[in-house]
């Protein structure tokens, strides 16, 4: 598990809040690849995200996965509907981390959309076949 968003020293943190759908959508994710996905964010040169249940942090990989960007203590124990945003706090540890906080979201679910199809997406229901 990545644990250096929690180890350097951070420049602000503020609290902000995650669109329920990509929060399910993230959720899913980790329920079935496991405690913690790596994914490379195109177009962010050398930023990858790393998604982990407690916290989705933005890394430099040229400065040895030094942490950018993270959202963190995320609220969503209790929570009775699944489509308004969970609250969470947003710690930046760059000062120009806040111009890639929307585009990283961006990138990580289209592509999580693509891998495990987008939240909310009709279910098909599947035939049973006859018996001869």
């Amino acid at each position: 598990m990545y644990t250096r968003h929690e180890e350097v020293p951070v420049l602000t943190t503020r609290a902000g809040k995650v669109d329920g759908a990509d929060y399910n959508l993230v959720h899913r994710a980790l329920s079935r690849d496991g405690p913690s996905i790596r994914l490379g964010l195109p177009g962010l040169k050398t930023l990858e995200m790393i998604l982990q249940h407690d916290a989705w942090v933005v890394v430099d990989v040229a400065f040895n996965d030094l942490p950018v960007l993270a959202w963190t203590d995320f609220e969503a124990k209790g929570r009775s509907t699944l489509h308004e945003p969970v609250p969470c706090r947003i710690r930046l540890y760059h000062g120009h981390a806040s111009m890639v906080l929307k585009r990283a979201l961006q990138i990580v679910r289209n592509e999580l959309s693509e891998r495990y199809g987008a939240s909310g997406a009709q279910p098909a229901v599947l035939p049973f076949k006859k018996r001869d």
